[in-house]
């Protein structure tokens, strides 16, 4: 019975010290990537500004085969509406909020049913007439206490592995 206790006691403490902690470290994120690409700016963005291109190449489209989509408004344009639900990678919405035409494209996603609007940018600079440099970015908050997951994923790297694919689909079509 000592045993029990001192398991239970143990549990509910680490239980705590995870909450504490949660309660410490920021709510606020921030994750991206950049990348050069061996096309042209105008190229480039008119394929990035598409939502519907976006799970030929970010991260977590391809996790899930049978993630579901769904689509509504004109694609490349403000208002454009994506949704996805995915047993793997969740659910979602994504939204097109600002373009700058040949630039820069602005949305606001929103995740797992949630009101809390996470922005997120895809621009992209001209290097030289022939080459790129996409920045793809994403700046929002997660809800205690599941801001702990901060610690332990690196959201940075799927934003690498999106850009890494999308570099390789615009120089290889």
């Amino acid at each position: 019975m000592k045993i029990l206790k001192y398991i239970l006691f143990t549990l509910l403490g680490l239980i705590a010290l995870v909450l504490i902690i949660a309660l410490i470290i920021p709510k606020n994120f921030h994750a991206g990537s950049e990348i050069a690409i061996n096309k042209p700016r105008q190229e480039v963005f008119d394929y990035v500004k598409l939502l519907r291109n976006q799970s030929n190449y970010d991260n977590w489209s391809r996790q899930d085969p049978n993630i579901q989509q769904t689509y509504s408004g004109t694609d490349g344009t403000v208002g454009f509406r994506y949704v996805w639900k995915s047993d793997k990678v969740g659910e979602g919405e994504q939204v097109i909020t600002r373009i700058e035409e040949g630039q820069q494209m602005d949305t606001d996603l929103f995740f797992n049913g949630s009101k809390d609007v996470n922005k997120s940018i895809l621009r992209v600079e001209e290097l030289s007439p022939t080459q790129s440099k996409v920045i793809w970015e994403i700046d929002g908050k997660m809800p205690y206490p599941f801001n702990i997951i901060g610690l332990f994923f690196d959201m940075n790297k799927d934003f690498d592995k999106g850009l890494q694919n999308l570099k390789y689909i615009l120089e290889n079509e």
